[in-house]
């Protein structure tokens, strides 16, 4: 990965660069998880799915850790994306996140 411009964004949604990703290392991070709460790098829409391979790879290469002591970054609940439409109505139509409205009665239009 050596040869990747620094400029070069690793994670897309946050726009996160190979540079910035770098300094922070420098600075003392140690785990995606480390780059996370720095640089916001894996917070986005995917959640890590698309730069979590490039992250481990950059931390791999600065430190000279072995891959697969590299852990995976925390994952937060939903883990599964819910749609709209559950959140907005009394929609019981879901697999394993449940709905807010679950936990709220309404009545007549207002929250009890």
């Amino acid at each position: 990965m050596n040869e990747l411009d620094k400029s070069v964004v690793i994670c897309r949604c946050e726009e996160v660069s190979y540079e910035e990703i770098e300094e922070v290392i420098r600075l003392g991070a140690r785990t995606f998880d480390d780059i996370k709460r720095l640089t916001r790098c894996g917070m986005g829409a995917c959640q890590a799915k698309i730069c979590n391979f490039l992250v481990a790879n950059i931390i791999h290469e600065e430190l000279g850790k072995p891959l697969q002591e590299i852990p995976l970054p925390r994952m937060r609940m939903p883990i599964s994306p819910i749609k709209l439409e559950t959140l907005s109505t009394n929609s019981k139509d879901f697999s394993t996140v449940k709905s807010v409205l679950d936990e709220v009665e309404v009545k007549d239009g207002e929250v009890g």
